[in-house]
């Protein structure tokens, strides 16, 4: 199989244009493959067909129309006060989801200020307390992290309702 690969790859980069290639068994049961024809062999295989004649370029294509074609006949349809009902519900859903989102992230902002102000501590074995700052700092980053998706989420809305 690698050599009938590697065979066939020969053949493509060493001519410009794709040869026929054949294959046949000999009597020793011998597989070769070649881009002449066996003479008096019946049983050779044509296992790539080469182009017989130069044929000409194909012309370029159009260029599609940007104007969509109508709706089949069969296809469903809504009539315009029902599509402005569904579009009227979809954007106080949508101004709902972007209330929430802006409070999650008042709270979020407070959750931070709070924990900037509040350090983590811990008691060692003589009852004196530590600063446990890698503690401190993972919290914070946590709540940054918090406070980014929420500003993300709240400009996704925004730009979905194109304000």
């Amino acid at each position: 199989m690698k050599r009938l690969f590697y065979i066939l790859a020969f053949t493509m980069v060493s001519h410009n244009s794709l040869a026929d290639i054949y294959k046949y068994t000999d009597s020793n049961g011998v597989t070769t493959y070649t881009n002449i024809k066996p003479e008096g062999n019946s049983k050779a295989e044509l296992v790539i067909s080469g182009p017989k004649t130069a044929d000409p370029a194909p012309p370029p294509r159009e260029k599609k129309s940007t104007v969509r074609a109508p709706s089949p006949n069969s296809f469903p349809k809504v009539d315009q006060q029902t599509q402005t009902q569904r579009d009227q519900k979809r954007k106080e859903v949508l101004m709902a989801e972007l209330a929430q989102e802006k409070q999650a992230l008042e709270n979020a902002k407070q959750l931070y200020e709070e924990a900037q102000n509040t350090p983590e501590v811990y008691r060692g074995a003589n009852g004196k307390t530590f600063r446990n700052v890698a503690k401190y700092e993972e919290k914070l980053h946590l709540i940054e992290a918090e406070i980014q998706a929420h500003e993300r989420n709240i400009e996704l809305l925004n730009k979905e309702l194109h304000l």
